[in-house]
């Protein structure tokens, strides 16, 4: 309530850029001061049969942040104590850029939407490595997801030693990695969601997974594919058939889209704003009919991560009954507030008890075609 009434409208009187830093500045300095055990007491939910087991880690809870907001590793602990299951980073990339000129960072209010074009501003994979080995967890079960993607001065045809660089860096501080080949912000990234550049892509780094995990002498990382939602049915088609080709270990599904049909903001506004990729509540339901016929075509036998339009307690739900295993939030978090991960748990896990699942696994897919359809 107090988010709702008194916070956002005070912190969306500031453009949303300057908006974000100085509200995760204030969050670092309440850190700074010891409260946040407190924060972590109060939005962690103890009910076991939210814990999970994905890609095979442990997750407390289904509920992660999506990537886009902690750009550069600089607030992952503090997130973690929201109650977050999961904190992924970045996008990183190879090299620092600055990204695109601002504004890039706009407001939909009446979509409860965002628009981006930040452009993987961030500073780099060697300098993000050095910040990750001098800022420790704060508990051993906090997972942190690695997004990596390409320079965007780097050629498309020679994307792929870029991620190779940020993977090698950023090796011993991921517990999994994300593969982003579907932010519409870096020019030609799409391309590699093509069938040719995306094996090649996806190979490589999984022999490098499988050497870096000789030479540390640990098991490999996990690798996640991120997908647009504006892939077409024979991109789906390509990218399902080389997810069981590579053996890839999971797909997130899905990143922001550059369609704009159907929103409540008036046109022009809209058309002012330019370019960028939409996320938010005009997602939802883009992506959970991805998630859905990935889940249809995967049958379980590789992970699903739902992301885009997870605003409420019941987006989560539906996406988990589409098919996701976890679910991640990124502008659902941006207007429901700090209190919005807790609210999200309580959520689910009155569903499952409701229906009697003992656990998330069991209600994954559950709304499909030819599965016992509970609401």
């Amino acid at each position: 309530m107090l988010w709702q009434r008194i916070a956002r409208p005070l912190l969306f009187l500031l453009p949303a850029e300057k908006a974000h830093y100085f509200s995760m500045g204030m969050f670092k300095v309440v850190f700074a001061l010891g409260l946040g055990s407190l924060f972590r007491w109060r939005n962690k939910v103890k009910e076991p049969c939210l814990r999970t087991k994905v890609v095979g880690i442990e997750f407390q809870n289904p509920v992660g942040l999506a990537a886009g907001f902690d750009k550069d590793a600089r607030w992952f602990p503090q997130l973690a104590s929201l109650g977050f299951s999961h904190v992924e980073i970045g996008t990183i990339t190879g090299q620092a850029q600055s990204g695109n000129p601002q504004p890039r960072l706009f407001r939909l209010p009446a979509d409860q939407a965002i628009v981006n074009r930040m452009g993987f501003n961030n500073s780099g994979s060697d300098a993000v490595a050095r910040r990750l080995s001098v800022t420790p967890k704060s508990q051993a079960a906090d997972i942190l997801g690695i997004n990596i993607g390409k320079t965007k001065i780097v050629p498309v045809e020679d994307a792929t030693q870029d991620y190779l660089i940020s993977f090698e860096r950023l090796f011993t501080y991921a517990d999994y990695f994300t593969v982003n080949v579907s932010s519409p912000n870096t020019p030609g990234l799409r391309t590699l969601q093509n069938r040719e550049p995306l094996i090649e892509l996806l190979s490589k780094l999984i022999a490098l997974n499988l050497e870096l995990a000789r030479d540390h002498q640990c098991a490999r990382k996990p690798i996640l594919l991120k997908i647009a939602p504006d892939v077409t049915e024979d991109q789906l088609s390509d990218i399902i058939l080389i997810l069981r080709e590579v053996e890839l270990d999971g797909v997130i599904a899905t990143n922001t889209t550059i369609e704009r049909s159907g929103l409540e903001t008036p046109e022009g506004a809209v058309e002012a704003i330019g370019n960028g990729g939409l996320s938010g509540a005009p997602l939802t339901l883009r992506s959970r009919e991805v998630v859905g016929k990935l889940y249809d075509q995967l049958k379980g036998d590789i992970p699903i991560v739902g992301v885009g339009g997870v605003m409420h307690g019941e987006d989560a739900w539906q996406m988990i009954r589409s098919g996701a295993a976890l679910v991640q939030l990124y502008t659902g978090f941006i207007y429901g507030g700090p209190g919005t991960v807790r609210q999200m748990n309580h959520y689910i896990a009155a569903k499952l008890k409701q229906h009697g699942y003992q656990s998330v696994a069991e209600a994954v897919g559950s709304g499909r075609v030819g599965v016992d359809d509970v609401e």
